[in-house]
């Protein structure tokens, strides 16, 4: 079976599965515990996208020469 990714929620006693999915009898699962506080205001995400902007921003400054056709090697 590929791995694939379910959202799901604790109920107080069990994990239980947002959407509907067959699961085979003892399936290997992962379980990963996601902080309550960081999909309420989402500031992980902003965090990465924070993060992502600024390694393009140096990537891709002002000061980055415009090339052209003839720089390309084959």
């Amino acid at each position: 079976m590929p791995s694939v990714i379910l959202k799901a929620h604790y109920d107080g006693e069990h994990i239980v599965l947002d959407e509907p999915f067959v699961l085979p009898p003892n399936a290997p699962l992962a379980v990963t515990v996601l902080s309550t506080a960081t999909l309420e205001n989402g500031s992980e995400r902003a965090e990465w996208a924070a993060l992502s902007a600024q390694s393009l921003a140096r990537a891709y400054g002002d000061d980055e020469p415009e090339y052209t056709v003839a720089d390309l090697r084959p």
